[in-house]
């Protein structure tokens, strides 16, 4: 496909994740087009068209096989993930899926071995990849100024003692809901993608807002292979929120407060691609050293607008997709044996 030509993008849902994610994204990626939005709830509808009127708004997946497109995002609920993939690959296209990949990871290996069968690229939405922390973290590291790291603690923390109706409160296994699987899958992956595999997960999950039927409260801990530690907090009853990060090594540590900006960005309606995009204030730095000797690290800009470049050229057959099949699977197998041993 000739680099000039806008690729065609369909988007499956237009909820939060369509809505405040996907769609602003892709169409702030030159070289990609959102061509047309499946939603078939009225209000919805009506948004796509303020917000994005040159894209077709269809009712049904169905609809949407029969268009000339070149990518379809799947950012529908859990459970739809995997039948709507597997139709979207069969119908040619090439395939982000929301995350997380699956409910399991016996059905993610299922989809991404199909998506090799068929020759077509297939990648997952961990946008938190390309937060301003966990970037800021990659490259302390990289660089040996925390030394040898051994511990890791990160924070997804709310305070929502009330619970929201919708299907990420719903307690059928098939909803893949809850904060493991929602907040989780975030941390889980920026954990691998730091420190590796692992050979042993401990887990406490709970539920502590009356009548909720999934986890609300989770923690997980992980001793990698490499010999590091992670200990992940994520949840919805979290008065006091903890340090975002707290990274830990033979030289210095590194302590961040605050998340980054780029979702309430997104949610008011601010776009990537200006100079101040994904550029944290100062006043929430982080802080880099021993204890008496502390220096603030300027955060190295969030940038989401790199998932969906990287995907543009891998349908162009340019590089490589942003989040392999792979590595979302691993995410899985490490949230099942979570379950599993909590």
């Amino acid at each position: 496909m000739h680099a000039s030509t806008d690729l065609r993008v369909g988007l499956l849902g237009y909820g939060i994740a369509g809505a405040v994610f996907h769609a602003p994204l892709i169409a702030a990626t030159p070289g990609l087009r959102l061509s047309a939005v499946v939603t078939a709830n009225p209000e919805r509808k009506a948004q796509v068209a303020a917000d994005h009127p040159g894209a077709l708004v269809l009712d049904h997946a169905d609809q949407l096989w029969t268009e000339e497109l070149d990518l379809v995002v799947v950012a529908t609920p859990n459970r739809t993930h995997v039948p709507l993939a597997t139709e979207a690959l069969d119908a040619g296209f090439a395939v982000v899926v929301d995350k997380p990949f699956a409910p399991t990871a016996e059905e993610a290996r299922k989809l991404t071995e199909h998506a090799r069968e068929l020759g077509l690229p297939l990648s997952v939405f961990h946008n938190r990849r390309w937060d301003n922390d966990f970037r800021t973290v990659r490259q302390l590291i990289e660089a040996g100024e925390l030394g040898t790291v051994h511990r890791f603690e990160s924070r997804f923390e709310r305070w929502r003692p009330v619970p929201k109706a919708g299907w990420r409160e719903l307690g059928d296994p098939a909803e893949a809901g809850g904060a493991l699987y929602d907040l989780g899958s975030h941390l889980i992956d920026q954990a691998l993608q730091l420190f590796g595999p692992v050979r042993s997960v401990y887990a406490e999950l709970d539920r502590r807002r009356a009548g909720v039927q999934v986890d609300d409260d989770a923690f997980v801990a992980l001793t990698h292979k490499s010999g590091v530690r992670s200990h992940l907090w994520m949840g919805a009853v979290t008065p006091q929120a903890g340090p975002r990060l707290r990274v830990l090594g033979d030289r210095a540590g590194y302590t961040k407060y605050g998340l980054d900006g780029q979702e309430d960005a997104l949610r008011g309606g601010n776009r990537p691609g200006g100079p101040t995009w994904g550029v944290e204030p100062s006043e929430l730095s982080g802080q880099l050293g021993v204890d008496g000797t502390l220096r603030s690290v300027t955060s190295v800009p969030g940038a989401y607008q790199d998932f969906y470049a990287l995907m543009r050229d891998a349908v162009r057959g340019e590089g490589h997709v942003p989040v392999t099949p792979e590595e979302a699977i691993a995410v899985l197998e490490v949230i099942e044996q979570a379950r599993a041993v909590a």
